[in-house]
């Protein structure tokens, strides 16, 4: 496999949101990073999977003190949480995070014919057994990439509030496509960092952690925010209508529409 010149790639959204992902990571472990500048510290949601220091790559982003956000803790989104001394998280996934208890699959032989076969019944498609199209050096083994513990130092909780000095972001507890599944809500603007409660690709609730009564409660709830953006935890940002369209779909698929 080569070698990629460059592992992360950065795409400034708006003055204060950029967007950080592994392209040459599949779709499937794609997860989007987030970084949001605020006047007294700065806000990264997620960290991708730590296949090559997200520290580095964004320290031309990191000014003052940040904290790193768990929306929930699937190796694809706290991979390099262990590089940041601030760690947030729900207390559903606090132990989760702490012991690295997710395991990281970079070949879909890992996942075992009945997860697979669920993934790809969700929506994906995969080509090869390899979920890396280049490595991030030539010592890199995928097989014996694993995820490194990062105890969190804020066990958050619905309604707990991420002040960034400037902006501030409420933390909505959305379960359902793991227990502590977290959104950072910014009222005043309509921003919904979401995770994986929600984004425009194929949403996962058959998944060890999942419960689909769960999803249900959060999709009702999503559906009536009113959002000016999502930026979810894979794929590209929506809007509110599309929000309500993805949410009616699930809520349909399960006769609660």
């Amino acid at each position: 496999m080569r070698i990629a010149d460059q592992w992360f790639v950065q795409r400034r959204v708006d003055d204060a949101i950029t967007l950080i992902t592994e392209p040459h990571v599949h779709r499937f472990l794609r997860c989007n990073v987030w970084h949001v500048r605020g006047r007294d510290r700065d806000l990264l949601v997620d960290t991708a999977l730590g296949i090559a220091s997200l520290r580095e790559a964004a320290r031309d982003l990191i000014e003052k003190p940040l904290i790193a956000a768990a929306t929930h803790t699937h190796a694809d989104h706290t991979g390099g949480m262990h590089e940041f001394d601030e760690r947030l998280v729900h207390a559903a996934e606090a132990t989760s995070m702490a012991e690295a208890e997710d395991g990281m699959r970079l070949r879909t032989s890992a996942f075992g014919a009945a997860s697979l076969r669920a993934f790809e019944d969700a929506g994906y498609v995969f080509d090869t057994d390899d979920l890396l199209d280049a490595l991030p050096h030539a010592d890199f083994d995928p097989d014996a990439h694993t995820l490194v513990p990062a105890p969190p130092t804020w066990v958050v909780e619905e309604g707990d509030v991420v002040d960034l000095g400037d902006r501030s972001f409420e933390v909505l507890h959305i379960p359902g496509h793991s227990p502590g599944s977290i959104g950072l809500w910014e009222a005043a603007t309509g921003v919904l960092f979401s995770g994986d409660a929600v984004y425009d690709g194929p949403l996962l609730d058959n998944i060890e952690g999942a419960d689909i009564a769960d999803y249900i409660e959060t999709m009702e709830r999503l559906r009536t925010l009113p959002v000016t953006v999502v930026h979810g935890g894979h794929d590209p940002s929506f809007g509110r209508n599309r929000l309500i369209d993805i949410c009616d779909t699930y809520l349909t698929k399960w006769g609660a529409a």
